[in-house]
C-alpha cells in the first residue's frame, strides 16, 4: 500500500480487484450474460462473482503484512509487548524510536464521533444500521462508508468501529437498531460494501461483535449456548461473508462467552474459524474492557487489549512468557498483526494526529437525507391517503416525538451532531397549507438533560466542573472545565493526566426555567454523588445501591420536586467522586475506582390536558399525521428493552387511538429501530416504520410524506403481531448468566414459516407510491456444480405512474434435505429504480453459498444432490415466481 500512496493512486482502483476469496484457490468466473435491453444505469446484476484476483494486486497486500515483519525484528520483546494493549481509551502504542505511531480508533456505526463520549467536536450522524438495512441497496452503503471514512479523518481516526453485524435474534434487543437485519445474508452483504466504502479510502472498518452478543442484559458475563450449525449458518456468516467479500482490517471481540468461553479467547471461533479456515489476516481488538486472560486471549488471537489497562498485559504477558505460559512465537504473531494494521493505513508517513475537526459538506448532508428517505417502510397505505398534497392538505401534527429530534440510539453509536432536523418543523416547511401541533403526551424514560436551560457563571450555556487530584476534594482545583451538556459522561473525557486515577469534581450551572410551577428534577450518578439546589441538599445518592440503566453503570433516575418562577435562576451544584458504586462492586471485581459521572434533568410543569389537545387539532385537520415510538433512553447500548408496548404505560396507544376516531384520515409514523406492538393497525389506514434517520430525519421524513420521494424500504426484521410469536420468546434474556439459542436456526421468517405464524409484517416487506411487476424468469443452466453459477433473469417493470425503487429478493427452497433447513433462505437481493412505464431485466448469479448449509459431520459446508426451487418475491410472503435448479452430485467446502 506504501507503493499506491506514494504513487497518489485512489485506492479503489486497486481494491476493486481484490479477491472475493483469498484462500489462493483458483475459481471460475461467471459466464458473460446474454445481451438485454438494459440501460446503462442498470448494470447487470451479479451475486457474488468469484474471480482470480490479479497478482500485483494479491502481491501488495502481502507487502503490508512484510513490512510488519521487518518492523517487528527489530524491536525488543518489552517493545513487542507494549502493543498488545492500547495506550488509552482509544489509541494504540506508539514507538516513536522505530517510527511506529499510534493509530486512534473512534465510534461509531452511524458517524465518526472523536475522543469525546458526550458533548464532542460536531459529526455528521448517519440513519442507524436496521435503517440503512432498510434500504436494501449495497451501493447506498458503499457510499455511506465512503462519507464515513471522510469524517473519521476530520477526527483524526484511522480505524472506525462499525458496522455492527450481530443478528436481530429478539425484538428487545437493546442494540438491533445498531445492527442490520434478523438474515445473515442481507447483514453481511451490506456490510461488506459498507467495509468496503470504509477502506477504499484508507481507514480501516472493526466489524464487530465476534460473536454471539445478541442481548445487552448481562452482556459481560453471559454464556451464549449456541450449537454449532446455527453458529455457523447464521451468527458467524455475516462475518463470513465480509470477510470473504472485503476484508476488514480490524475486527472486534464480543464481551459474552459462547458455550462457556469468553469470545475473546475462544480457539475455535477466533484461532480455528476465522484465523485457519477463514484465513483472515486482520487485527482483533477486545471489545471495550472485553479481554478476560492474559495467554489464553493472546494464543486464541486477540491482538490488542482495549482500552488501557494493567489489568492483564505488559509485566503479565512477559511473566507468562517466562512461565511457559505463552511462547514467544505467539507474542510474536499478534504484534505483527497490530503492525500489520498500521502498514495498511499509512505506513511510514503517517503524521501526527491533528486536531479533531468538523467537516461539515453539502454532499454528506445530501447522502444523509437521500439515505433516510430510502430506509423509511411504508408498511400500510389503506385509500391512497398518502402521498399528502402539500398545495391543499391541512395537516395536524401530532405526538411525543413530533416536536423533538429523534435522530439515533444509545451508546456507542451516540454523537454531537452538526445539526438536527425537527419533524414539525420540516413538515412546515414543506407544506403550503396550515400545519398545526400538538404534544399528544410524553414518553419520558429519564427527564430530559437541563442542558437547554442552564448556564455557567460567565453566562454562557452550560456547566462548570472544578477537578480535584484525590476523592476527598482537597488540596485546591487543578483543572476547571465547561460543558455544554447536564449529561455528564465522564467514561472517557475526565482529565486523568492532570487529577489522576482517583478524583472528586463538582459541576456547578444555574437553570432558569420559563414557567412558574412545581417543576421536577432528576438526578442519577455512576460513583457517590450529591444534588444542591440553591446551597440546599435535594438528593443524597453517596451510597447509592439501586441500580439503574443510564451510562451502563449508574443509579436509578431520582426526582425532586422544585418551586421555580419564570426566569428567576436556580443553582444546581453537584458534589461526586469516581469511587465505585454499589460498594458491593469494589469486592466483586477487586477494584475501588472506575469512571464517574452524573446526568442532570429537569422539566417544567405540565399546564394543558395533551390528549384532549391532540384531539381538538386532529378534528380540524384534513390529515392527523401521529409521530410516535421510542428513543435513545429506550434503545440503547448497555440494556435491552423490557417490553415490545410502546412507551410510556399505554399513553401513545390512547393518543393513536384517540386521535383517528376523531380523524379517519390518520398516519402514524413509528420511530425505533424495533417493532413494537400497534394494537390500532386495523383501525390506521398508513403507517410509515420511520427508525432512526440521523440529523436529516425530519427532512427525509417529509419527503416521503408528501411524496418527494418515493418510500422504497423493506423491513429487514420481521415485525410479530405479539412477543408471544417470537422465535426466541422462551429462551430470553437465559437464567444464572446462560441464554439458550434454542430456536436454533429458525430466527426471524425461517421461525415464522416454520412455526405457520402470521406475523403483523414480514420480513423484506414495504410498499411503495407505484406498482411494479415481476416478469417470468430464465435460467442459464438447469445444473449448478462445484465450481459453476447459475444466472437467473427476469424482468421488473414499474406500471404505475411515478417513478421509484423495488428491492428484488431471491430465495431458494430445497425440496429435499438429509438434515432440517429453513422453508426457504435469503440467497440475493438487489434494488432497482424504473422509471414509470419502464421494464428492466435483472441478471442474478447463484453459486454454491446459494445452496449450501453446514454439516457438522463432514464437517464442513455441504450442497446436497437434489432439486433446489428459486423463489422470486418483492417480500418473505409475496413471491412473484419460481424456477428450479438440480445439484447432480453432492459437493462440500470449507470456505
Amino acid at each position: 500500500l506504501q507503493e499506491i500512496y506514494e504513487a497518489n493512486t485512489d485506492i479503489s482502483s486497486i481494491m476493486d480487484l481484490l479477491p472475493s476469496n483469498h484462500d489462493g484457490r483458483e475459481v471460475e468466473p461467471p459466464a458473460s450474460p446474454p445481451e438485454t435491453d438494459m440501460t446503462n444505469s442498470t448494470p447487470n446484476t451479479v451475486f457474488s462473482p468469484p474471480y482470480s484476483p490479479h497478482q500485483k494486486v494479491r502481491q501488495l497486500m502481502k507487502d503490508t503484512r512484510v513490512a510488519a515483519r521487518k518492523k517487528l525484528d527489530q524491536l525488543t520483546l518489552e517493545e513487542k509487548v507494549s502493543l498488545l494493549t492500547a495506550a488509552d481509551f482509544w489509541r494504540t502504542k506508539s514507538i516513536p524510536s522505530n517510527n511506529i505511531p499510534a493509530v486512534k480508533t473512534s465510534d461509531g456505526p452511524n458517524g465518526a464521533r472523536g475522543g469525546i463520549f458526550v458533548g464532542g467536536t460536531k459529526a455528521a450522524l448517519f440513519p442507524c444500521g436496521v435503517s440503512l438495512a432498510a434500504t436494501w441497496n449495497k451501493e447506498l452503503l458503499y457510499e455511506v462508508g465512503q462519507h464515513l471514512a471522510d469524517e473519521a479523518k476530520a477526527r483524526s481516526a484511522n480505524v472506525l468501529l462499525a458496522p455492527t453485524v450481530c443478528m436481530h435474534r429478539h425484538p428487545l434487543g437493546g442494540r438491533n437498531f445498531e445492527s442490520f437485519s434478523e438474515d445473515p445474508l442481507l447483514t453481511g452483504k451490506l456490510a461488506a460494501q459498507y467495509i468496503r466504502g470504509l477502506q477504499e479510502k484508507g481507514v480501516a472498518a472493526t466489524i464487530k461483535h465476534f460473536v454471539g452478543n445478541e442481548q445487552e442484559t448481562h452482556r459481560l458475563t453471559i454464556d451464549s449456548l449456541i450449537q454449532e450449525r446455527p453458529l455457523r449458518e447464521i451468527y458467524l456468516r455475516p462475518f463470513e461473508i465480509a470477510v470473504r467479500e472485503a476484508n476488514p482490517w480490524a475486527l472486534m471481540s464480543s464481551y459474552n462467552l459462547v458455550n462457556g468461553v469468553h469470545a475473546d479467547m475462544h480457539n475455535l471461533t477466533l484461532k480455528d474459524i476465522l484465523r485457519g479456515e477463514w484465513g483472515y489476516d486482520g487485527t482483533v481488538v477486545s471489545d471495550w474492557g472485553g479481554t478476560n486472560s492474559t495467554a489464553e486471549s493472546i494464543i486464541a488471537g486477540c491482538d490488542v487489549e482495549f482500552p488501557y489497562s494493567p489489568k492483564w498485559r505488559f509485566d503479565k504477558v512477559i511473566k507468562a512468557l517466562e512461565e511457559g505460559g505463552i511462547s514467544q512465537e505467539e507474542i510474536d504473531h499478534a504484534a505483527e498483526n497490530v503492525l500489520t494494521l498500521v502498514e495498511r493505513l499509512k505506513g511510514d508517513d503517517m503524521s501526527e494526529e491533528q486536531p479533531e475537526r468538523e467537516d461539515n459538506r453539502e454532499s454528506t448532508r445530501e447522502l444523509i437525507r437521500t439515505a433516510g428517505a430510502e430506509g423509511l417502510t411504508l408498511l400500510k397505505n389503506e385509500g391512497a391517503v398518502l402521498p399528502l398534497n402539500p398545495k391543499t392538505t391541512k395537516v395536524a401534527v401530532i405526538g411525543p416525538n413530533a416536536n423533538r429530534a429523534i435522530a439515533g440510539g444509545g451508546g456507542s453509536a451516540s454523537l454531537n451532531p452538526y445539526y438536527k432536523t425537527i419533524p414539525l418543523e420540516s413538515i412546515r416547511a414543506a407544506a403550503e397549507q396550515e400545519v398545526t401541533f400538538a404534544q399528544g403526551c410524553h414518553i419520558y424514560k429519564w427527564l430530559p438533560v437541563a442542558s437547554p436551560y442552564c448556564t455557567e457563571k460567565s453566562g454562557k450555556p452550560g456547566v462548570n466542573i472544578d477537578w480535584y487530584s484525590g476523592d476527598k476534594f482537597e488540596g485546591g482545583v487543578v483543572v476547571v472545565q465547561r460543558r455544554t451538556n447536564t449529561d455528564l459522561f465522564l467514561w472517557d473525557s475526565a482529565p486523568l493526566r492532570e487529577i489522576g486515577p482517583e478524583w472528586s469534581a463538582i459541576a456547578t450551572t444555574y437553570l432558569t426555567p420559563k414557567t412558574t410551577g412545581k417543576h421536577t428534577v432528576s438526578f442519577m450518578s455512576v460513583g457517590p454523588g450529591k444534588l444542591y439546589v440553591n446551597g440546599k441538599l435535594a438528593l443524597d445518592l453517596w451510597d447509592w445501591t439501586e441500580e439503574g440503566e443510564a451510562m451502563f453503570d449508574g443509579s436509578v433516575d431520582y426526582l425532586v420536586e422544585v418551586d421555580m418562577e419564570a426566569g428567576k435562576p436556580v443553582e444546581l451544584k453537584v458534589e461526586m467522586t469516581n469511587e465505585l458504586r454499589p460498594l458491593a462492586k469494589q469486592k466483586q471485581f477487586g477494584i475501588t475506582h472506575k469512571y464517574g459521572g452524573c446526568r442532570i434533568g429537569f422539566k417544567e410543569e405540565d399546564q394543558v390536558d395533551f390528549l384532549q389537545e391532540a384531539v381538538e387539532a386532529a378534528k380540524a385537520a384534513d390529515v392527523a399525521v401521529v409521530i410516535v415510538g421510542l428513543d435513545a433512553e429506550w434503545e440503547s447500548e448497555g440494556y435491552d428493552r423490557q417490553t415490545m408496548d410502546l412507551p410510556s404505560d399505554g399513553s401513545q396507544d390512547r393518543l393513536i387511538e384517540a386521535v383517528v376516531k376523531a380523524n379517519p384520515r390518520t398516519v402514524v409514523i413509528n420511530q425505533s429501530g424495533t417493532p413494537v406492538t400497534m394494537p390500532w393497525v386495523d383501525q390506521v389506514p398508513a403507517i410509515i416504520q420511520g427508525w432512526y434517520q440521523g440529523q436529516e430525519a425530519g427532512n427525509a421524513l417529509a419527503d416521503v410524506l408528501f411524496g418527494f420521494k418515493n418510500p422504497s424500504g423493506k423491513l429487514p426484521s420481521t415485525f410479530p403481531k405479539r412477543i408471544q410469536d417470537t422465535p426466541a420468546y422462551n429462551n430470553w434474556p437465559g437464567e444464572n448468566l446462560k441464554v439458550n439459542y434454542g430456536e436454533g436456526l429458525y430466527i426471524g421468517y425461517r421461525h415464522y414459516e416454520r412455526a405457520n405464524i402470521e406475523p403483523l409484517f414480514p420480513f423484506g416487506h414495504g410498499l411503495s407510491y407505484t406498482t411494479f411487476e415481476y416478469g417470468r424468469p430464465s435460467i442459464s443452466t438447469k445444473t449448478l456444480t462445484s465450481r459453476g453459477t447459475i444466472e437467473v433473469v427476469f424482468a421488473v417493470s414499474n406500471i404505475g405512474s411515478v417513478a421509484g425503487s423495488e428491492a428484488v429478493q431471491i430465495y431458494v427452497r430445497d425440496d429435499k434435505s438429509r438434515l432440517p433447513r429453513p422453508e426457504k433462505e435469503l440467497v440475493a437481493f438487489e434494488k432497482v429504480f424504473l422509471e414509470a412505464g419502464e421494464t428492466r431485466h435483472l441478471h442474478i448469479y447463484l453459486d454454491k453459498y446459494a445452496v449450501g448449509y453446514y454439516d457438522t459431520s463432514v464437517p464442513g459446508w455441504i450442497a446436497e444432490e437434489g432439486t433446489f426451487k428459486v423463489l422470486i418475491g418483492a417480500s418473505s410472503a409475496d413471491i412473484k415466481h419460481s424456477v428450479q435448479f438440480d445439484v447432480k452430485e453432492s459437493f462440500n467446502w470449507v470456505f
